[in-house]
């Protein structure tokens, strides 16, 4: 895929051609347990789709979500959690709240707070707010047998089960005092 992506650049490929082979690769990384390296083609990728299309556009604000998948990855759930507060309401206003796209970066926001070690206990209960909701939503519009929904319930339980342990922590320590 390397060899494709600068074969396709030094023939002078559509952009967007080499964005999709650039995303491929990023996503052979990942699989490969080569985070670093998927990170930077997935900054590359959102930066070529912002330049390409727009804030706006539906392959833009995948690549976004992508690139934060990406940070998570890394435990860079700062800059996650800031790239998607800044994507989110673009996805929901110009996508709408059902749509797949949207539901994808909300999880992925999700997960940026409940995963961070310094997540305080707001962040905690948004984590499982936003996870509630949307799993809501994703069983009305996809049905409950669909492997998105599983996901998000799956998720939903981890977030739960930090919030209860975070919440049990408090409790103790404040009973010790």
């Amino acid at each position: 895929r390397e060899a494709e992506l600068a074969m396709r650049r030094r023939l002078g490929d559509r952009e967007s051609n080499i964005l999709a082979v650039q995303s491929n690769l990023a996503a052979t990384y990942r699989s490969l347990g080569r985070f670093e390296e998927a990170l930077q083609m997935k900054r590359d990728g959102y930066t070529g789709h912002l330049n390409l299309y727009g804030t706006e556009h539906r392959e833009t604000l995948i690549e976004a979500n992508n690139y934060a998948a990406s940070l998570l990855d890394l435990q860079r759930f700062a800059e996650a959690k800031t790239l998607l507060r800044k994507t989110m309401p673009v996805s929901r206003r110009v996508l709408g709240e059902s749509d797949d796209t949207t539901l994808h970066m909300r999880l992925t926001y999700a997960m940026a707070l409940y995963k961070d070690s310094t997540a305080t206990l707001d962040d905690l209960n948004e984590a499982v707010n936003t996870l509630e909701e949307i799993e809501r939503i994703a069983r009305r519009v996809f049905g409950g047998a669909h492997p998105d929904v599983a996901n998000i319930e799956k998720v939903l339980q981890d977030a739960r089960a930090v919030l209860r342990a975070r919440e049990t922590g408090l409790a103790e320590a404040l009973a010790d005092m």
